[in-house]
């Protein structure tokens, strides 16, 4: 049965890239507990709109588990406590009437907060314009088809490809680290017939575009796997070393 919560929320404000940002409290009561976090929030800004306050800002689109645009830190879990899950598909009925609920943005030298809880994921952008990608011609659709790929490789390609770029590994990672998203985006490449045209340098430049962005290096927490809403697994980055190391022993 749906119920209605009351809670406090504590969201870090924060005006700009190099202004300093601070914790604010706001009470929230009689939430239904059957509505989205994100829902949550529009209430709240709509709350603080009619109050002639600013509303936060933040990160969204699909609302469906599919962009990774809800990039929200809660308690501590990048996306929150649900496991396998985006921001936008979890709901209050996680939370317990009382509860204080901290939202805090990604926190990684590679992700700098453009205001509030949004942040500049750009930077994921510039890794996969380095080497996220073919050059092979495949001709029609039949010919396509025709290339003969097993399925075991297949399905660690497509698990691979789940990755939605959201940034929940590097907010996870101690180090902030984007290995996970990195080899992600290798192994679904490298898996496949179609993606060896490139394989010799993408993992050789896109590891050195995510280090010259500020990223740090894996230490094997399995945190980044802990909190991926989408469980790639980091057996992902063991394959990226691979690629990289076979990359360099052919220079």
């Amino acid at each position: 049965m749906d119920k209605n919560i009351s809670f406090t929320l504590k969201v870090w404000r924060q005006r700009g890239p190099k202004e300093k940002g601070q914790f604010v409290s706001y009470p929230m009561k009689d939430i239904p507990t059957d509505t989205s976090f994100l829902e949550m929030l529009d209430i709240l800004n709509e709350q603080l709109i009619n109050k002639g306050e600013e509303p936060i800002v933040f990160d969204h689109d699909c609302r469906e588990g599919i962009c990774g645009m809800c990039s929200l830190y809660i308690n501590g879990h990048a996306h929150g406590p649900a496991t396998g899950a985006t921001t936008c598909q979890l709901y209050m009925r996680r939370f317990n009437d009382g509860d204080v609920i901290t939202v805090e943005p990604w926190r990684s030298a590679g992700f700098p907060i453009i205001r509030d809880l949004m942040v500049d994921r750009s930077a994921y952008d510039k890794i996969m314009q380095a080497g996220g990608y073919t050059s092979v011609n495949t001709g029609g659709v039949p010919d396509a088809n025709s290339i003969p790929i097993s399925k075991e490789k297949a399905d660690l390609a497509m698990d691979a490809a789940s990755c939605i770029g959201c940034g929940a590994c590097v907010a996870a990672c101690k180090n902030g680290s984007a290995m996970l998203f990195v080899s992600a985006k290798v192994s679904q490449l490298a898996l496949l017939p179609q993606g060896q045209v490139e394989a010799a340098r993408r993992a050789k430049a896109m590891i050195a575009k995510m280090d010259e962005l500020g990223f740090g290096n894996c230490t094997n927490t399995r945190a980044c796997e802990a909190e991926c809403p989408k469980c790639v697994s980091i057996s992902n980055i063991a394959r990226l070393n691979r690629e990289f190391i076979c990359a360099k022993l052919k220079d």
